[in-house]
């Protein structure tokens, strides 16, 4: 679609703040009100469309993308949409250890207990972890306190989850995420640990190496939302 409009603008109603072009406000793909819950979020989108060229492009506008999400997709069963999040902690990444060699079993404990330790901790949850691929069942109490978490949180927040999930393969580290309890650059890591210790010891894969990038710059601007949803 080529660019429409000259002007951008914010502004603040009864039901959120809203995004206007040339005066006209903006509408999800489902002709929803794109009703933003606060000022930062609402002037981040802004500045998509801001940004835009001669020609509209739908990919780099991922905070856009991400409330077109929130209000179009998980708004109308918020409950339905928390399920498919939570279920991710049946067999959160973090729980699966090697069994060898020595020292990634200890870099992986070094780097993932703390993870379940703060999760523990916060949530009031204990984790059953495991060595090997062999599914380990969590326990019914950790896995209806986790369906609980989920299921707490507004439609923009569990906007950020689903995909942080997707890519870490871990609900604890999604969390933390969204919480802000670790460095971005930890929490990528930590999810990345195995690839990255395999590239280590076999070297870089060109494909892989760029693929990875690829879901890195996905999972810190999924956390930007995140803070923006938040108001941080």
């Amino acid at each position: 679609m080529k660019r429409f409009y000259k002007e951008v603008s914010t502004v603040a109603l009864g039901d959120g703040h809203h995004i206007h072009l040339d005066g006209r406000p903006v509408r999800t793909p489902a002709r929803m009100a794109l009703a933003l819950p606060n000022a930062a979020l609402a002037e981040a989108i802004a500045q998509e469309w801001r940004d835009q060229g001669e020609k509209i492009d739908p990919a780099s506008m991922p905070i856009t993308g991400l409330a077109n999400a929130a209000i179009d997709q998980i708004a109308p069963n918020p409950t339905a949409f928390a399920e498919t999040i939570s279920v991710y902690g049946e067999s959160d990444l973090l729980c699966y250890r090697a069994d060898t060699p020595s020292e990634l079993v200890a870099h992986q404990a070094k780097t993932w207990q703390p993870l379940l330790d703060w999760a523990s901790a916060r949530y009031d949850i204990s984790f059953t972890v495991t060595s090997g691929i062999i599914h380990v069942a969590q326990s019914p109490a950790t896995l209806a306190r986790l369906r609980e978490i989920v299921g707490a949180q507004d439609a923009f927040t569990m906007a950020a989850l689903s995909p942080l999930v997707s890519l870490s393969g871990s609900l604890v580290i999604s969390l933390a995420v969204i919480e802000n309890a670790f460095e971005r650059d930890a929490l990528w890591q930590a999810a990345e640990l195995d690839e990255i210790w395999q590239a280590a010891q076999w070297g870089e894969d060109d494909e892989a190496t760029a693929r990875r990038a690829i879901r890195e710059a996905e999972f810190h601007r999924t956390a930007r939302f995140a803070d923006l949803v938040r108001g941080r």
